[in-house]
């Protein structure tokens, strides 16, 4: 029947993957499918989910947020963004759930508070939304703290960190002090 594929992939708006086969007959036959996962990294399958996410699709988000998440377990901005899908959703029971899962691969994180925080609020938790509002500021000042004081990274490069004060002039003392000055 078929002789040889030959396998093409290309992006047209969405992943398709097309099968040119060439039968016996010399006819070509072009065989059109939904790419999922098939080739494709988990930064690309990620992605994809995200692209759905900003076009209003959180079902379709959700199911390739899994699919990432099944591949990967600790694959933060999934975990992330799952419980921001849930959330979208209305879901907030599943988002909050979600949230403690990211926040198990990252506590220190400032972006899971904040949205633990949010999840809280909105199903009506206002003593929790609280205390994970305080965790998000806490770490705020925890990064800040770490930058320095100027605000820059240490091992930044010289060009690029900000002006420092003048030091204070100093003081010259004459070299002969008993001597009258004509």
């Amino acid at each position: 029947m078929a002789s040889s594929p030959v396998y093409e992939r290309r992006r047209l708006g969405q992943n398709i993957f097309s099968a040119e086969v060439t039968c016996s007959l010399r006819r070509t036959v072009i065989v059109r499918s939904v790419l999922l996962t098939m080739g494709m990294t988990l930064q690309e399958q990620y992605d994809d989910a995200m692209f759905d996410f900003s076009r209003g699709d959180f079902d379709g988000a959700i199911g390739k947020l899994k699919a990432v998440l099944a591949a990967d377990p600790a694959h933060f901005d999934s975990q992330l963004a799952l419980g921001m899908a849930y959330y979208r959703q209305g879901n907030f029971a599943l988002a909050i759930t979600e949230g403690h899962k990211a926040e198990a691969l990252r506590p220190k994180e400032q972006l899971v508070h904040t949205n633990l925080s949010l999840f809280y609020m909105k199903s009506g938790d206002r003593q929790k939304a609280e205390h994970h509002g305080l965790k998000a500021k806490i770490e705020s000042w925890r990064a800040d703290a770490g930058a320095g004081p100027s605000g820059a990274k240490t091992g930044d490069t010289p060009e690029l960190r900000m002006a420092r004060p003048k030091p204070p002039p100093t003081v010259i003392f004459p070299s002969q002090p008993w001597k009258k000055k004509s």
